[in-house]
Protein backbone atom coordinates (compact mmCIF):
# COMPACT_ATOMS: atom_id res chain seq x y z
CA UNK A 1 0.00 0.00 0.00
CA UNK A 2 0.89 3.64 -0.40
CA UNK A 3 -0.40 6.92 -0.44
CA UNK A 4 -2.06 6.79 -4.19
CA UNK A 5 -3.59 3.11 -4.08
CA UNK A 6 -6.73 4.43 -3.05
CA UNK A 7 -7.29 7.37 -4.71
CA UNK A 8 -9.96 7.99 -7.41
CA UNK A 9 -9.67 7.35 -11.06
CA UNK A 10 -9.61 11.36 -11.81
CA UNK A 11 -6.73 12.15 -10.19
CA UNK A 12 -4.90 9.61 -12.77
CA UNK A 13 -4.47 11.09 -16.28
CA UNK A 14 -4.75 7.89 -17.92
CA UNK A 15 -7.86 6.96 -17.05
CA UNK A 16 -9.50 10.43 -16.78
CA UNK A 17 -8.12 12.15 -19.47
CA UNK A 18 -5.99 9.77 -21.95
CA UNK A 19 -8.40 7.42 -22.61
CA UNK A 20 -11.32 9.77 -23.12
CA UNK A 21 -12.73 11.47 -25.46
CA UNK A 22 -12.77 15.96 -25.04
CA UNK A 23 -16.66 15.51 -24.01
CA UNK A 24 -16.71 12.60 -21.50
CA UNK A 25 -13.77 13.85 -19.59
CA UNK A 26 -15.87 14.35 -16.27
CA UNK A 27 -15.27 15.21 -12.40
CA UNK A 28 -13.26 18.50 -13.33
CA UNK A 29 -14.72 20.92 -10.54
CA UNK A 30 -16.16 20.05 -6.93
CA UNK A 31 -16.46 23.44 -5.42
CA UNK A 32 -16.13 23.41 -1.89
CA UNK A 33 -19.26 25.29 -1.09
CA UNK A 34 -22.93 24.82 -2.38
CA UNK A 35 -24.44 26.97 -4.97
CA UNK A 36 -28.17 27.17 -4.70
CA UNK A 37 -30.14 27.20 -8.26
CA UNK A 38 -31.57 30.67 -6.52
CA UNK A 39 -28.62 32.38 -5.19
CA UNK A 40 -28.07 35.85 -7.11
CA UNK A 41 -24.73 35.77 -9.45
CA UNK A 42 -22.85 38.62 -10.42
CA UNK A 43 -20.64 38.22 -13.47
CA UNK A 44 -17.33 40.69 -14.52
CA UNK A 45 -14.41 40.13 -16.04
CA UNK A 46 -13.11 39.63 -19.40
CA UNK A 47 -14.67 38.99 -22.57
CA UNK A 48 -15.14 35.74 -22.16
CA UNK A 49 -16.97 36.26 -18.78
CA UNK A 50 -19.42 37.32 -20.97
CA UNK A 51 -20.69 33.76 -22.08
CA UNK A 52 -20.46 33.23 -18.21
CA UNK A 53 -23.52 35.64 -17.96
CA UNK A 54 -25.38 34.61 -20.79
CA UNK A 55 -25.30 31.27 -20.04
CA UNK A 56 -26.45 31.87 -16.77
CA UNK A 57 -30.04 33.59 -18.22
CA UNK A 58 -30.65 30.72 -20.52
CA UNK A 59 -30.97 27.89 -17.69
CA UNK A 60 -32.83 29.38 -15.70
CA UNK A 61 -30.23 30.85 -12.95
CA UNK A 62 -30.84 34.28 -10.76
CA UNK A 63 -28.14 36.53 -13.22
CA UNK A 64 -28.22 39.49 -11.30
CA UNK A 65 -28.42 42.61 -13.39
CA UNK A 66 -27.68 45.58 -11.69
CA UNK A 67 -27.78 48.16 -13.84
CA UNK A 68 -30.67 47.57 -15.98
CA UNK A 69 -31.40 49.55 -19.65
CA UNK A 70 -33.43 52.20 -19.57
CA UNK A 71 -36.65 51.36 -20.68
CA UNK A 72 -36.37 54.16 -23.62
CA UNK A 73 -33.87 52.22 -25.17
CA UNK A 74 -34.34 49.11 -27.61
CA UNK A 75 -32.77 46.01 -27.09
CA UNK A 76 -30.21 46.92 -29.73
CA UNK A 77 -29.65 50.10 -28.58
CA UNK A 78 -29.02 48.56 -25.04
CA UNK A 79 -26.47 46.23 -26.28
CA UNK A 80 -24.82 48.88 -28.28
CA UNK A 81 -24.43 50.76 -25.28
CA UNK A 82 -23.26 48.01 -23.11
CA UNK A 83 -26.25 47.13 -20.67
CA UNK A 84 -27.17 43.64 -19.51
CA UNK A 85 -23.70 42.77 -20.73
CA UNK A 86 -21.86 42.37 -17.44
CA UNK A 87 -23.81 42.56 -13.82
CA UNK A 88 -22.90 46.16 -13.90
CA UNK A 89 -22.28 48.66 -16.37
CA UNK A 90 -17.92 48.99 -16.60
CA UNK A 91 -17.37 47.25 -19.75
CA UNK A 92 -14.92 44.45 -19.68
CA UNK A 93 -12.07 44.18 -16.64
CA UNK A 94 -9.63 42.74 -17.80
CA UNK A 95 -6.55 43.31 -14.72
CA UNK A 96 -6.66 42.87 -11.04
CA UNK A 97 -5.86 46.65 -10.51
CA UNK A 98 -8.66 47.80 -12.54
CA UNK A 99 -11.54 45.39 -10.67
CA UNK A 100 -9.52 46.88 -7.59
CA UNK A 101 -10.10 50.10 -8.90
CA UNK A 102 -13.77 49.87 -9.72
CA UNK A 103 -14.40 48.65 -6.20
CA UNK A 104 -12.36 51.33 -4.45
CA UNK A 105 -14.30 53.77 -6.52
CA UNK A 106 -17.71 52.57 -6.26
CA UNK A 107 -17.45 52.09 -1.91
CA UNK A 108 -15.68 55.68 -1.63
CA UNK A 109 -12.19 54.31 -0.56
CA UNK A 110 -10.12 56.16 -2.39
CA UNK A 111 -11.45 59.31 -4.52
CA UNK A 112 -12.17 58.62 -8.39
CA UNK A 113 -10.75 60.04 -11.61
CA UNK A 114 -12.03 63.09 -12.68
CA UNK A 115 -10.14 62.55 -15.87
CA UNK A 116 -11.61 63.00 -19.62
CA UNK A 117 -11.32 62.14 -22.90
CA UNK A 118 -12.67 64.37 -25.79
CA UNK A 119 -12.52 64.12 -29.19
CA UNK A 120 -13.37 67.90 -30.17
CA UNK A 121 -17.57 67.42 -30.14
CA UNK A 122 -17.86 64.50 -27.30
CA UNK A 123 -16.52 63.15 -24.34
CA UNK A 124 -15.59 59.82 -23.11
CA UNK A 125 -14.91 57.99 -19.84
CA UNK A 126 -11.50 56.47 -19.74
CA UNK A 127 -11.97 53.61 -17.72
CA UNK A 128 -15.32 52.67 -19.89
CA UNK A 129 -14.45 53.73 -22.95
CA UNK A 130 -16.40 51.64 -25.28
CA UNK A 131 -19.23 51.83 -23.19
CA UNK A 132 -20.95 54.60 -25.37
CA UNK A 133 -20.40 54.73 -28.96
CA UNK A 134 -21.36 57.95 -29.10
CA UNK A 135 -19.95 59.68 -26.16
CA UNK A 136 -21.55 62.71 -23.66
CA UNK A 137 -22.58 65.82 -24.08
CA UNK A 138 -20.34 67.22 -21.30
CA UNK A 139 -17.99 65.78 -19.10
CA UNK A 140 -20.93 66.33 -16.30
CA UNK A 141 -23.10 63.54 -18.22
CA UNK A 142 -20.17 61.40 -18.53
CA UNK A 143 -19.45 61.27 -14.46
CA UNK A 144 -23.24 61.25 -14.08
CA UNK A 145 -23.48 58.19 -16.29
CA UNK A 146 -19.95 56.34 -14.65
CA UNK A 147 -21.96 57.55 -11.07
CA UNK A 148 -24.94 55.07 -11.64
CA UNK A 149 -22.23 52.31 -12.53
CA UNK A 150 -20.76 53.02 -9.32
CA UNK A 151 -24.69 53.00 -7.47
CA UNK A 152 -24.74 49.42 -9.27
CA UNK A 153 -21.64 47.87 -8.16
CA UNK A 154 -22.19 48.72 -4.83
CA UNK A 155 -25.74 47.23 -5.23
CA UNK A 156 -24.70 43.99 -6.63
CA UNK A 157 -22.10 43.09 -4.59
CA UNK A 158 -23.76 44.03 -1.19
CA UNK A 159 -26.69 42.02 -2.41
CA UNK A 160 -24.84 39.19 -4.34
CA UNK A 161 -24.44 35.28 -3.33
CA UNK A 162 -21.70 34.76 -5.62
CA UNK A 163 -19.70 36.91 -7.62
CA UNK A 164 -17.82 34.64 -11.18
CA UNK A 165 -14.88 36.75 -12.31
CA UNK A 166 -12.97 35.59 -15.33
CA UNK A 167 -8.95 36.97 -15.24
CA UNK A 168 -7.73 38.35 -18.81
CA UNK A 169 -4.80 39.84 -19.12
CA UNK A 170 -1.52 40.93 -16.92
CA UNK A 171 -0.58 43.75 -19.56
CA UNK A 172 -1.90 47.04 -18.54
CA UNK A 173 -1.45 51.05 -18.90
CA UNK A 174 -0.88 53.27 -16.36
CA UNK A 175 -1.65 56.71 -15.96
CA UNK A 176 2.02 57.98 -14.23
CA UNK A 177 0.55 61.22 -13.15
CA UNK A 178 -2.43 59.84 -11.23
CA UNK A 179 -1.31 56.22 -11.35
CA UNK A 180 -4.82 54.75 -12.34
CA UNK A 181 -5.12 51.72 -14.85
CA UNK A 182 -6.98 52.16 -17.92
CA UNK A 183 -8.73 49.29 -19.33
CA UNK A 184 -7.24 49.61 -22.80
CA UNK A 185 -4.36 51.78 -24.21
CA UNK A 186 -5.02 55.10 -24.42
CA UNK A 187 -5.49 56.01 -28.36
CA UNK A 188 -6.82 52.33 -29.34
CA UNK A 189 -10.59 52.58 -28.58
CA UNK A 190 -10.43 56.18 -27.87
CA UNK A 191 -8.49 58.96 -26.38
CA UNK A 192 -4.92 60.08 -27.62
CA UNK A 193 -1.46 58.11 -26.14
CA UNK A 194 0.89 60.78 -24.34
CA UNK A 195 4.43 58.90 -24.08
CA UNK A 196 5.07 61.48 -21.40
CA UNK A 197 1.97 60.24 -19.58
CA UNK A 198 1.01 56.90 -20.08
CA UNK A 199 3.44 53.72 -19.12
CA UNK A 200 2.97 50.41 -20.04
CA UNK A 201 3.04 47.78 -16.93
CA UNK A 202 3.31 43.86 -17.18
CA UNK A 203 1.88 42.79 -13.43
CA UNK A 204 3.70 40.32 -11.74
CA UNK A 205 2.20 37.74 -9.79
CA UNK A 206 2.88 39.47 -6.44
CA UNK A 207 1.14 42.38 -7.88
CA UNK A 208 -1.98 40.81 -9.22
CA UNK A 209 -1.96 38.44 -6.16
CA UNK A 210 -1.95 41.39 -3.64
CA UNK A 211 -4.60 43.00 -5.71
CA UNK A 212 -7.06 40.16 -5.65
CA UNK A 213 -6.22 39.93 -2.23
CA UNK A 214 -7.82 43.38 -1.89
CA UNK A 215 -10.35 42.94 -3.52
CA UNK A 216 -11.43 39.79 -1.70
CA UNK A 217 -11.47 41.56 1.65
CA UNK A 218 -13.08 44.60 0.37
CA UNK A 219 -15.92 42.95 -0.80
CA UNK A 220 -15.55 41.10 2.58
CA UNK A 221 -15.92 43.88 4.56
CA UNK A 222 -19.39 45.27 2.92
CA UNK A 223 -20.73 41.59 1.97
CA UNK A 224 -19.39 38.92 4.40
CA UNK A 225 -21.45 36.76 2.99
CA UNK A 226 -20.43 36.83 -0.97
CA UNK A 227 -18.58 33.83 -2.25
CA UNK A 228 -16.23 34.68 -4.95
CA UNK A 229 -15.09 31.80 -8.19
CA UNK A 230 -12.53 32.85 -10.29
CA UNK A 231 -11.83 31.34 -13.80
CA UNK A 232 -9.08 32.80 -16.31
CA UNK A 233 -10.32 33.22 -19.75
CA UNK A 234 -8.85 31.09 -22.28
CA UNK A 235 -8.68 33.06 -24.98
CA UNK A 236 -5.13 34.10 -25.75
CA UNK A 237 -3.97 38.02 -26.01
CA UNK A 238 -4.59 39.68 -28.76
CA UNK A 239 -1.51 41.45 -28.77
CA UNK A 240 1.54 42.53 -26.38
CA UNK A 241 3.81 45.27 -25.76
CA UNK A 242 6.28 43.24 -24.07
CA UNK A 243 9.63 42.32 -25.70
CA UNK A 244 8.39 38.52 -25.91
CA UNK A 245 6.51 37.31 -29.28
CA UNK A 246 2.79 37.25 -28.40
CA UNK A 247 2.56 33.20 -28.01
CA UNK A 248 5.21 33.57 -24.96
CA UNK A 249 3.75 36.66 -23.85
CA UNK A 250 0.44 34.74 -23.58
CA UNK A 251 2.00 31.90 -21.82
CA UNK A 252 2.95 33.84 -19.52
CA UNK A 253 -0.48 35.86 -18.68
CA UNK A 254 -2.14 32.85 -18.54
CA UNK A 255 0.68 31.38 -16.46
CA UNK A 256 0.76 33.78 -13.59
CA UNK A 257 -3.22 34.01 -13.90
CA UNK A 258 -4.11 30.40 -13.17
CA UNK A 259 -1.17 30.11 -10.63
CA UNK A 260 -2.36 33.91 -8.32
CA UNK A 261 -6.12 31.76 -8.96
CA UNK A 262 -4.81 28.65 -7.17
CA UNK A 263 -3.23 30.41 -4.65
CA UNK A 264 -6.42 32.44 -3.91
CA UNK A 265 -8.36 29.66 -3.54
CA UNK A 266 -5.91 27.72 -1.04
CA UNK A 267 -5.69 30.69 1.15
CA UNK A 268 -9.60 32.14 1.03
CA UNK A 269 -12.66 29.27 1.92
CA UNK A 270 -14.97 31.69 0.52
CA UNK A 271 -12.91 31.39 -3.22
CA UNK A 272 -13.28 28.65 -5.65
CA UNK A 273 -11.28 28.42 -8.93
CA UNK A 274 -13.23 27.44 -11.87
CA UNK A 275 -11.13 25.51 -14.92
CA UNK A 276 -12.74 27.36 -17.68
CA UNK A 277 -8.56 27.92 -19.06
CA UNK A 278 -7.90 23.90 -18.80
CA UNK A 279 -11.05 22.81 -20.42
CA UNK A 280 -10.47 24.62 -23.60
CA UNK A 281 -6.73 25.40 -24.13
CA UNK A 282 -4.84 22.42 -22.23
CA UNK A 283 -3.41 19.72 -24.99
CA UNK A 284 -5.72 17.05 -24.12
CA UNK A 285 -8.22 19.50 -26.59
CA UNK A 286 -6.07 19.78 -29.16
CA UNK A 287 -7.50 23.06 -29.77
CA UNK A 288 -10.76 21.36 -31.27
CA UNK A 289 -12.90 24.41 -29.33
CA UNK A 290 -11.25 27.50 -30.86
CA UNK A 291 -12.10 29.22 -34.07
CA UNK A 292 -9.63 29.44 -37.13
CA UNK A 293 -8.49 32.58 -35.67
CA UNK A 294 -7.23 30.10 -33.05
CA UNK A 295 -8.39 32.55 -30.53
CA UNK A 296 -12.06 33.47 -29.69
CA UNK A 297 -13.67 30.03 -28.80
CA UNK A 298 -16.20 28.17 -30.70
CA UNK A 299 -20.48 27.98 -29.30
CA UNK A 300 -19.28 24.06 -28.85
CA UNK A 301 -16.42 25.07 -26.91
CA UNK A 302 -18.72 27.64 -24.72
CA UNK A 303 -21.33 24.91 -24.08
CA UNK A 304 -18.26 22.62 -22.91
CA UNK A 305 -17.42 24.76 -20.29
CA UNK A 306 -20.66 25.68 -18.97
CA UNK A 307 -21.51 22.20 -19.12
CA UNK A 308 -19.01 21.70 -16.52
CA UNK A 309 -19.62 24.45 -14.38
CA UNK A 310 -23.09 23.39 -14.03
CA UNK A 311 -22.61 19.64 -13.51
CA UNK A 312 -19.94 21.12 -10.57
CA UNK A 313 -22.67 23.05 -8.98
CA UNK A 314 -25.97 20.42 -9.62
CA UNK A 315 -23.89 18.08 -7.75
CA UNK A 316 -25.96 18.23 -5.00
CA UNK A 317 -29.14 19.49 -6.16
CA UNK A 318 -30.92 17.08 -8.59
CA UNK A 319 -33.22 19.93 -10.05
CA UNK A 320 -30.11 21.84 -11.45
CA UNK A 321 -28.64 18.41 -12.58
CA UNK A 322 -31.77 17.94 -14.57
CA UNK A 323 -31.72 20.86 -16.34
CA UNK A 324 -27.70 21.24 -17.00
CA UNK A 325 -28.27 17.17 -18.79
CA UNK A 326 -31.29 19.25 -21.03
CA UNK A 327 -30.03 22.29 -22.00
CA UNK A 328 -26.47 21.36 -23.21
CA UNK A 329 -28.33 20.49 -26.43
CA UNK A 330 -29.24 23.91 -27.61
CA UNK A 331 -27.09 26.66 -29.33
CA UNK A 332 -25.76 29.69 -27.38
CA UNK A 333 -24.37 32.50 -29.76
CA UNK A 334 -21.16 34.40 -29.31
CA UNK A 335 -21.28 36.73 -32.07
CA UNK A 336 -22.46 39.38 -30.04
CA UNK A 337 -19.32 39.35 -27.66
CA UNK A 338 -17.98 42.94 -26.81
CA UNK A 339 -14.13 42.55 -26.71
CA UNK A 340 -12.59 45.88 -26.38
CA UNK A 341 -9.07 43.65 -26.94
CA UNK A 342 -9.71 42.20 -30.19
CA UNK A 343 -9.80 46.04 -31.46
CA UNK A 344 -5.67 45.95 -31.37
CA UNK A 345 -5.92 43.57 -33.94
CA UNK A 346 -6.69 46.75 -36.32
CA UNK A 347 -2.76 48.02 -35.38
CA UNK A 348 -1.34 44.78 -37.10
Amino acid sequence: MNPYSSLASNKFWRPSVAERDYFSISQVWTPKFKIQKDAAIITAGSCFSQNMGKELQRRGMNWHNAEPAPDSLSAQEAFDHNYGVFSFRTGNIYTARLLLQWLQWAFDEVPQSKETWNNGERYFDPFRPNISPDGFESPQAMWASREDTLVAIRKAISSADLFVFTMGLTEAWLNTATNVVYPMCPGTVKGRFDERLHQAHNFAFAEILSDFQECIDLIGRHNPNLRLVFTVSPVPVTATFTTHHVLTASTYTKSVLRAVAGQLEATNENVEYFPSYELVASPPMNGVFYNPNKRTITPTGVRFVMGHFFNGISSADQTLQDQSDVSTQSFLPTEDIICEEELLDYYK
